[in-house]
């Protein structure tokens, strides 16, 4: 059970993530005041109920620089990509490779690998008996394994974890 401050500045974070995001989606107009109230409380309440707020820090500083880091590495990772895929000469290696991520199985492993299928050439596509995740490649020669270490223990520093933290 989450303490006092614990939900109090879950509610508030997420409160206001919610109506940031009906801020973004439709804007501001005063005559939509009463529904944004109804549709963000509906949102933060739901929210709360679905996945309880728990003690832990989600670093700040942590989810800025996976949110600076994540377009560039994007750019030049969909560059590479096309580039692979358009000429010839540089032959596609695809394939299954075994990454065993320190994220346990569970909400945060899920996070984990729907963010890094956003990243081009690489895409979590199963697990296999002992937990670990089976990646597809573009290219099994490139240094896949070390980049998926370096984004989770990016992703991990964001949630407020360390490495052996699990």
């Amino acid at each position: 059970m989450a303490s006092d401050g614990v939900l109090m500045t879950a509610t508030v974070a997420r409160g206001a993530g919610f109506l940031l995001l009906w801020l973004v989606l439709a804007g501001f107009h005063a005559g939509d005041l009463p529904a944004i109230v109804v549709a963000v409380g509906a949102a933060t309440w739901a929210s709360l109920r679905l996945l309880p707020p728990r003690p832990g820090c989600i670093s700040l500083a942590g989810l800025a620089r996976l949110a600076l880091r994540f377009p560039g590495q994007s750019l030049l990772a969909g560059i590479d990509v096309a580039v692979r895929a358009l000429d010839p000469r540089l032959p596609l290696r695809p394939g299954l490779v075994v990454y065993r991520p320190t994220l346990p199985q569970g909400v945060g492993r899920d996070a984990f690998c729907a963010f890094a299928s956003l990243m081009p050439g690489t895409l979590p596509a199963d697990t296999d008996a002992d937990g670990a995740l089976l990646v597809h490649c573009l290219d099994t020669d490139q240094p896949a394994l070390a980049q998926l270490r370096s984004e989770e223990t990016l992703f991990m520093h964001a949630l407020g974890k360390r490495l052996g933290d699990g």
